[in-house]
């Protein structure tokens, strides 16, 4: 039986689709087989805690595959410009000193800049990470999961942010 047009279409597709599939599969294996120095930069660089649990998250982005801090803030925590799926956005620094400092201040995804707020403090990165809300008590853009995970987590999440530079 002779393939018409839309089922060799169909059969490429398919096997872009399986394709991804893999590709993303082996990346997710390759970084959950790593060797992590603290439970906070598992989490980092996997979403997921030394006992094994994926750490959960609300709002933001879902995509095929899971997200993590690391995907958006890069590997030494400075942001920058995302591209996912249809869209792009930009990530900011999230390093400790630019956070906690008192020029603390992020771009926006646009040519407009976010209102000013009071630099970060222990507390309030927290409530960033898990509200999705700045030192002023503003929400953060969009883009930004609300991560749900245990304080202990939160806690590691948090030294190993400080050691970001």
């Amino acid at each position: 039986m002779a393939m018409t047009g839309k089922m060799v279409k169909n059969r490429y597709r398919n096997i872009w689709i399986i394709m991804a599939v893999l590709i993303i599969s082996v990346g997710l294996v390759s970084a959950c087989s790593r060797s992590y120095a603290s439970n906070g930069e598992r989490i980092y660089f996997t979403a997921s805690s030394d006992s094994g649990n994926y750490i959960s998250y609300t709002g933001s982005i879902r995509m095929m595959h899971s997200i993590t801090c690391a995907n958006c803030h890069g590997a030494d925590g400075k942001g920058g410009r995302v591209n996912m799926m249809m869209w792009s956005f930009d990530a900011p620094d999230i390093t400790w000193d630019h956070l906690t400092s008192e020029e603390h201040q992020e771009e926006g995804n646009s040519e407009e800049e976010h209102e000013e707020h009071p630099p970060y403090t222990e507390e309030t990165v927290k409530q960033a990470i898990t509200e999705g809300i700045n030192p002023a008590g503003e929400p953060l853009d969009e883009e930004m999961p609300r991560w749900k995970m245990s304080q202990q987590d939160l806690d590691d999440l948090i030294e190993f942010l400080r050691t970001l530079k």
